[in-house]
């Protein structure tokens, strides 16, 4: 039975946050189709699995901290049939198993669907050793792996329901900390592979992806109130990316920017940086994300201001870089 999305459905797993909504939708199409299995490198409750443990017991694997392992076992229950979701810290799932992921998704194409929780800083005081700074441009280059990075629990909600459907490897990385902010009512359409305009503007593109995405668009309002018009775009796709989206942008924008919780080098920025270098006449472009270096271990507001990520100063950034131009066109 399909879920209904009621505006209090979509309240309830905004407490939940991501990781929690993963779990409870997949949960409830499980309920469904025999065929969905979860698997955790011993991370049951931090990946938002314990309801979908409790429903299947006998469809729940925990593998122990080897991921190398979990990803392989993941491979061979797809080989037998089922759609497998295997988890972990995203840090640990795109690096540590990486010539797997190639080996069974890339190249062996299994149906495997991977989530990589904890994208970014919200796992704070964990430290280093766990943030998932690189994972995107850790597993980008790997042929064949479809890249989903929702924005809120509705494009989460969206985003499962994709992967659970379509017969390719996927890769899932979640964002973001309990009491996330919604972006969408949950009455709008949903494209998985396109980007989303969340508002139109005429000077400059914001593209976003994950949960920063609220975070720009309330830089976008700021930028607003001083008479800069911006588009705003949720980017839940990262490969296949939506490239003809970009080269619309660039061709009536003075700015295009790119808003990640991630590396600027092989994530989102990157991605946009390529298409670009193929699109004739393009706009300067703005790569907004995690410097070089590895932050000290904080609580996850701190760290989205150590890496620049605050509304306030993507708005800062903006505005300067607009600044920039208008000098060098006066000289």
């Amino acid at each position: 039975m399909p879920i209904e999305l009621t505006p209090r459905l979509l309240r309830t797993w905004s407490m939940l946050g991501q990781r929690g909504t993963f779990g409870a939708v997949l949960t409830e199409l499980a309920k469904d189709d025999p065929s969905l299995v979860a698997l955790s490198a011993d991370l049951c409750n931090t990946s938002g699995l314990d309801r979908f443990q409790a429903a299947f017991p006998n469809r729940f694997f925990n593998t122990g901290i080897a991921e190398q392992g979990m990803v392989a076992a993941a491979a061979g229950l797809a080989d037998g049939g089922y759609i497998p979701f295997a988890t972990s810290f995203s840090n640990f799932l795109a690096l540590r198993s990486n010539e797997f992921i190639r080996h069974f998704l890339g190249y062996m194409h299994c149906n495997v669907k991977l989530v990589g929780f904890c994208g970014g800083f919200s796992i704070e005081l964990f430290g280093n050793t766990h943030y998932g700074m690189e994972d995107i441009s850790a597993i980008r280059g790997i042929s064949g792996l479809t890249i989903l990075s929702p924005a809120d629990v509705y494009d989460v909600y969206h985003c499962v329901q994709y992967a659970a459907s379509c017969k390719e490897p996927v890769y899932l990385r979640l964002t973001g900390k309990a009491n996330q902010p919604l972006l969408h009512k949950g009455d709008e359409p949903f494209s998985p592979l396109a980007c989303e305009v969340l508002q139109e503007g005429s000077d400059v593109a914001i593209l976003a992806t994950g949960c920063v995405a609220y975070e720009a668009v309330k830089a976008a309002a700021l930028l607003g109130a001083e008479g800069i018009s911006c588009t705003v775009a949720n980017v839940h796709a990262l490969k296949p990316f939506d490239a003809d989206f970009v080269q619309r942008q660039a061709d009536n924008k003075k700015l295009i920017v790119t808003v990640e919780e991630h590396r600027t080098t092989g994530g989102l920025g990157s991605i946009v940086a390529e298409t670009l270098s193929e699109t004739p006449k393009a706009p300067p472009l703005l790569r907004i994300g995690i410097p070089e270096g590895y932050p000290a271990p904080g609580e996850y507001s701190y760290l989205l201001e150590v890496a620049g990520l605050t509304s306030p100063q993507i708005y800062q950034a903006i505005k300067n870089k607009l600044d920039q131009q208008k000098g060098e066109l006066s000289l």
